[in-house]
């Protein structure tokens, strides 16, 4: 009887300690809303470390800059994309965190993210400060783009009571679909260039990208140093024969600083070695090197990728 209760509690423990390390190799992977660039990034990424790495699943999930942050220092996730603005204020708890992100690190800088507040070319809006009584399409709390909203009404002296509605949209998809219909005039959001999005909606109504003039972008700045001046070249989308200026910021990879530094060495390697193919789901990752990959931008490098940095001479 004892020796079967020792035999039976053996493989019990076994089988708890299998269960543990499959939890341990799954990898979860907070991405962006659907309609953005992270989420096909996202998926080739997964696979690639799946193919080079062994006993490593990747589970993705839906998020957005500021919940990605949140949901690696919290432990929810393992590893995530991020905006530098939004990851910056998370390290040193300015709003809208609550708290300083400390467990969180970074892996990589990817490519430049461009701010845009797209409208229908018929909704006679030509300024930020014509979005006053409009119907807006916005991504939600816990977008990186909510939040830029936010400021670039604040710079104009609104906030969301200003306009004729504000509505705060799970996806970019979704957001398309309601400037086709006529219920928005005009959306918000963080993309690379050209945005899939917007390019859905230049092939069903004509739509325009509002400029920033210098003077905007330095009241941005000042709200959040963290924003860089852009500009979207001419022909980016149809009918824009003229460069549009904005801001803009990093899109980056981060990881809770708690994950295994060979771990996250493999999968900086694994990257780097596959870029060409996330350079073809996002043609701006075209003119990132390692050095830029590497840069610091305020968050402090992961253990294992920083290795990686170094051995190729990039940090």
């Amino acid at each position: 009887m004892r020796r079967s209760f020792v035999f039976a509690a053996v493989i019990a423990g076994l089988g708890l300690a299998s269960s543990a390390a499959s939890a341990a190799d799954t990898l979860r992977f907070m991405t962006g809303p659907q309609g953005g660039a992270w989420v096909p990034l996202a998926g080739s990424l997964k696979a690639m470390w799946e193919k080079a790495i062994p006993d490593v699943s990747v589970q993705t999930s839906p998020g957005a800059g500021i919940a990605n942050v949140l949901g690696v220092h919290q432990g929810k996730a393992d590893i995530a994309f991020g905006n530098s603005i939004s990851t910056v204020d998370g390290m040193q708890g300015a709003e809208p965190f609550k708290e300083k992100t400390a467990n969180v690190c970074q892996i990589a800088s990817l490519y430049p993210q461009y701010f845009k507040v797209v409208v229908l070319a018929d909704a006679g809006i030509n300024s930020i400060a014509d979005l006053k009584g409009k119907s807006v399409a916005i991504q939600p709390r816990g977008n990186t783009a909510e939040v830029a909203t936010a400021h670039i009404l604040q710079v104009f002296g609104m906030n969301y009571a200003a306009l004729g509605k504000a509505n705060f949209i799970p996806s970019y998809s979704d957001a398309v679909s309601m400037m086709k219909d006529g219920h928005a005039q005009a959306f918000t959001l963080g993309t690379t260039i050209p945005s899939s999005a917007v390019m859905d909606l230049a092939s069903a109504r004509d739509m325009k990208v509002l400029p920033f003039d210098d003077a905007t972008v330095g009241k941005m700045r000042q709200i959040n140093p963290g924003y860089a001046k852009v500009s979207i070249p001419a022909n980016t989308y149809p009918k824009q024969t003229q460069p549009v200026q904005v801001v803009g910021y990093a899109a980056h990879l981060i990881a809770s600083c708690k994950l295994p530094a060979e771990r996250v060495y493999a999968m900086t390697k694994t990257m780097h070695a596959n870029f060409k193919d996330l350079v073809l789901i996002n043609k701006a990752m075209d003119a990132t090197t390692p050095k830029m990959m590497a840069e610091d931008i305020g968050v402090p490098m992961h253990p294992g990728a920083a290795r990686y940095f170094k051995e190729i001479g990039a940090l």
